[in-house]
């Protein structure tokens, strides 16, 4: 049995929410308190439940209502009882659909949360995202002498369908797409040689974390995952890229698990997407940043790292099982060369980006944000528009303006690659 909280109340804790974020990666499962909970647990077999004994409370409406939360596509949690088991404890039982590595542990207040006690259900194994790559069917699986396995698409048949790069292209070809109507094409000839370019898409904030909100109440992690989903599907339809989302639901994933995901892939760029915000409901525009080891560009700049890097502790962390050591590697390592490649990455989306929308400020702009640090992959971080502008919240809750934003960010990432064409990785021969 593990015990997490603080001592006793001296008065019955009041329910300021429940709420269940189901995800395949797990299921979250939050109670929110004007007081601080202390809570025990241990997990029962045959058949599986997760027990959670709760002290300071009562029983009330707020905690029945727990039970409705529950989703029937829920991947880790049948159904929810409560119950209150003796004067100031309630039991919560979680029926599970099958084993669970559970995590029970408390937030401290923070940004417009109370006291949070957090129930998070793990499966046994954890998704590896490469080894959903190799799972998928459209594909082959290629070893490299002792390195990992990779997934190789298969390459369309369609005649028009053209690769969003080649591998060792020849000088006709380089000359080409160097030239300033071509930079954002694809290569003429269809190559021999195709290198499969893997691409992290990381919509921002999600489950607990809602981000920024607009006066119009739209929350910035469902914007820019619609817009995420987008880019996805414009990106899945290439024959030689595939895509890995940090995630793909309205769930919460720590900014360093965010990293490790885009580097057991293997990605060649990552890409973060964020609507901006400020106290100022003028503020207004697009802006694309990369990572500085030397300070930020500007004021703003670090203003905005310093919110975005906070999403770990509104988003709900667990700070026992907390990898700091990766973190720290993660900071550490970060070189020139990936900030010179995310700076020309940036350029490239930033330039598409402005031809929709006008842009905050003319330049790639840089700081420490944490999501920006894997050491050996090209990363940006997007601010699509300023979701606390009016008007902007409601061009990006536009299903046309996505569209846009969608297409100017791939062929962002298709100039970027026409002038900087990766290292092979992958050969796949036609």
């Amino acid at each position: 049995m593990l015990t997490v909280g603080t001592s006793g109340t001296a008065r019955a804790a009041g329910i300021v929410g429940v709420r269940v974020w189901p995800a395949q990666d797990y299921s979250r499962v939050t109670i929110e308190s004007d007081l601080a909970l202390k809570a025990t647990h241990f997990v029962v077999d045959g058949p599986d439940r997760l027990v959670v004994d709760v002290e300071g409370l009562q029983l009330d409406t707020a905690l029945r209502n727990l039970v409705a939360q529950v989703q029937p596509n829920d991947p880790y949690i049948k159904q929810v009882r409560v119950g209150q088991n003796r004067p100031n404890v309630v039991r919560i039982v979680l029926d599970l659909k099958g084993h669970v590595n559970p995590q029970v542990f408390n937030l401290t207040p923070v940004g417009e949360y109370r006291y949070r006690l957090v129930f998070d259900l793990y499966p046994d194994q954890v998704a590896d995202p490469l080894l959903a790559f190799l799972e998928k069917p459209d594909g082959e699986i290629l070893l490299k002498g002792n390195g990992p396995p990779e997934f190789v698409p298969n390459t369309r048949t369609d005649p028009a369908s053209k690769p969003m790069l080649q591998t060792a292209p020849d000088e006709a070809a380089v000359a080409d797409n160097n030239r300033p109507d071509r930079g954002d094409a694809f290569a003429r000839k269809p190559p021999s040689v195709a290198r499969i370019i893997t691409i992290a898409l990381d919509p921002g904030h999600g489950g607990e974390d809602p981000g920024a909100v607009g006066a119009g109440g739209s929350h910035e992690k469902d914007v820019v995952l619609a817009i995420a989903h987008r880019v996805r599907r414009k990106l899945d339809a290439e024959p030689n890229v595939r895509v890995l989302m940090t995630r793909d639901a309205d769930f919460f994933v720590p900014l360093n698990v965010r990293v490790q995901k885009a580097r057991r892939v293997q990605a060649d760029l990552f890409v973060s997407i964020h609507a901006d915000a400020f106290v100022s409901p003028e503020a207004r525009g697009s802006s694309v940043f990369a990572l500085s080891e030397r300070g930020a560009s500007s004021t703003a700049a670090k203003w905005l790292a310093n919110k975005e890097n906070s999403a770990d502790l509104i988003g709900g962390v667990n700070i026992a099982t907390r990898d700091k050591q990766l973190a720290g590697v993660l900071l550490d390592l970060s070189t020139t060369a990936q900030i010179n490649d995310s700076l020309k990455l940036g350029n490239a989306v930033l330039r598409e980006i402005g031809g929709i929308n006008r842009l905050h400020k003319g330049e790639v702009e840089q700081a420490g944000f944490a999501v920006l640090k894997a050491p050996d992959i090209p990363s940006i971080l997007i601010e699509t528009a300023f979701i606390s502008n009016p008007d902007e919240e409601k061009r990006l809750n536009d299903d046309a303006y996505q569209e846009k934003l969608a297409d100017a960010v791939v062929r962002g990432i298709r100039r970027y690659f026409a002038k900087n064409p990766p290292l092979a990785k992958t050969r796949l021969t036609s």
